[in-house]
């Protein structure tokens, strides 16, 4: 799998599943204003995804809000599986809090097998945080605050999501990743 596909099919599914289903109604202005900054790390074991990871929230903390408002760091060749991913997001919030960024930064995970705790593998709720290649999405303090202040009501976006989600079905989420994984192919 090479970078461009990988990133291909992240931004694919950024434009069609997280913007097109309306999945983060935050998510459309960063896209237009061109403010995400996709990046495919080569890391194949968790520590040098770590030294990856260290030098996005670095570069994300010191870039002014006008040019990279946040980051998504896709990691193809590691972290495949989803109970070691979601171990391993223990020690990104450790590294969070050593570069002093806890409270300025946050890091919100995306994994193809993707798992809420309390539910089954296969129920459709996970789809929120599934994306292609497992992803540590980085963002902005700030940003978040600004958005769920511009929202309504922001705790009604999961309820949202779940009816969009079950009303697409499994069917309709299989055939909205093929899309994706169609459009990197073309490239």
């Amino acid at each position: 799998m090479d970078e461009q596909s990988v990133l291909q099919a992240t931004r694919a599914w950024v434009e069609h599943a997280v913007i097109g289903l309306n999945l983060c109604p935050f998510a459309k202005a960063v896209q237009t204003k061109n403010l995400i900054r996709y990046v495919c790390s080569d890391a194949r074991d968790s520590a040098a995804l770590l030294d990856a990871l260290r030098i996005e929230l670095q570069r994300l903390a010191d870039a002014p809000i006008e040019q990279l408002e946040t980051t998504l760091l896709v990691h193809p060749q590691v972290l495949g599986d989803f109970l070691a991913y979601n171990d391993f997001l223990d020690e990104a919030d450790a590294l969070l809090c050593e570069l002093g960024l806890d409270g300025t930064l946050q890091i919100a995970s995306f994994h193809p097998q993707y798992q809420f705790a309390g539910t089954a593998a296969d129920d459709i709720e996970n789809a929120t945080n599934r994306s292609p290649y497992p992803t540590l999405h980085l963002l902005r303090e700030t940003s978040i605050e600004r958005a769920v202040a511009a929202f309504p009501e922001p705790e009604a976006i999961y309820e949202t999501n779940m009816r969009t989600l079950r009303a697409l079905g499994p069917k309709g989420l299989a055939e909205l990743q093929a899309r994706c994984l169609r459009e990197a192919q073309r490239g």
